[in-house]
């Protein structure tokens, strides 16, 4: 493989992303290794070649219709974590089995392990680990009454996830692996990644503390923003927006889904495609895809 295509797509339940077209997307885009997040569905539930051409590797949680993450790859990868320590995995049209993998240990994440939040897979066509985030939305507290537990959740769940993409990025690196988390992180890191970043600065994902650990976890011996990395002058491109009102026809959005990447494999990335849809009538879900090349032969 010269050329790594990897996407990402928060969902909002798989189902519903079907019925509007998400697999038609997938086929038309030719991704080497999808990431889903908010599937959203019981493993029993799923529809029949819900993931068309791809291995599939899921981490669906516990929480009947919450959650859950995945990741799709040609191939079925050579090693799997998750903080469960269990998946469902399948090949095309195969039926999907249980599997134990490797449990990440990690103090603060344990009480989010059976919530499906976190997956990684170290890909066998290509010297990449591959991680697929959502991270909880939290809260806006002070400013929102009686919010504090849903904050301080979200606070616990970001402390423990920065130890855990250090360690993460360190053991790819020693295998000789690049390391790449995509996906939800329910963060508007700066005022170009949301429209109305005035009217948000007290709300959940554009907090100064959610900022300032966005911070504290990119940067150029770190990970890298991909997409603000190829296109570092522009506002946006936004990745989300409500489904109320006239946000999306107004282009009033957010960019929460995000490619982060070890610095040599960002430094790979050739292009991207955050691929907000044509029409309001058109959208798969309140997300769009994100969609990068990474131009491996950089890596040799």
């Amino acid at each position: 493989m010269e050329t790594l295509r990897l996407g990402t797509h928060n969902v909002n339940g798989i189902r519903a992303a079907l019925r509007r077209g998400a697999a038609r997307f997938w086929d038309a885009t030719d991704a080497d290794a999808v990431a889903l997040q908010e599937v959203r569905c019981r493993v029993a539930d799923l529809p029949e070649d819900a993931f068309g051409d791809h291995h599939v590797t899921l981490e669906a949680g516990q929480l009947a219709g919450r959650n859950g993450v995945a990741v799709l790859t040609r191939v079925p990868p050579t090693r799997v974590r998750t903080l469960s320590g269990t998946v469902h995995r399948a090949a095309p049209d195969g039926p999907m089995a249980e599997e134990s993998v490797e449990r990440i240990v990690n103090r603060d994440l344990a009480p989010f392990a059976h919530e499906g939040r976190y997956l990684e897979v170290d890909l066998a066509d290509a010297p990449v680990r591959v991680a697929s985030l959502y991270l909880p939305k939290g809260a806006a507290w002070p400013h929102e009454e009686g919010s504090r537990d849903k904050y301080e959740r979200k606070m616990r769940f970001m402390r423990g996830f920065a130890r855990l993409l250090t360690a993460s990025r360190r053991e790819a690196a020693a295998l000789g692996r690049e390391f790449v988390v995509v996906g939800d992180f329910n963060v508007a890191h700066t005022r170009q990644d949301l429209r109305n970043w005035r009217s948000n600065q007290k709300s959940e994902g554009f907090l100064p503390e959610e900022r300032d650990w966005f911070g504290s976890i990119v940067g150029p011996r770190r990970l890298v923003d991909v997409v603000r990395h190829l296109e570092p002058e522009s506002d946006g491109p936004y990745s989300w927006w409500s489904w109320r009102g006239q946000a999306f026809a107004n282009d009033s959005g957010w960019r929460i889904d995000y490619h982060l990447a070890s610095p040599r494999l960002a430094r790979a990335a050739i292009r991207h495609h955050t691929a907000r849809e044509a029409s309001y009538e058109e959208r798969m879900s309140d997300h769009c895809p994100v969609v990068v090349d990474y131009d491996l032969t950089a890596l040799a």
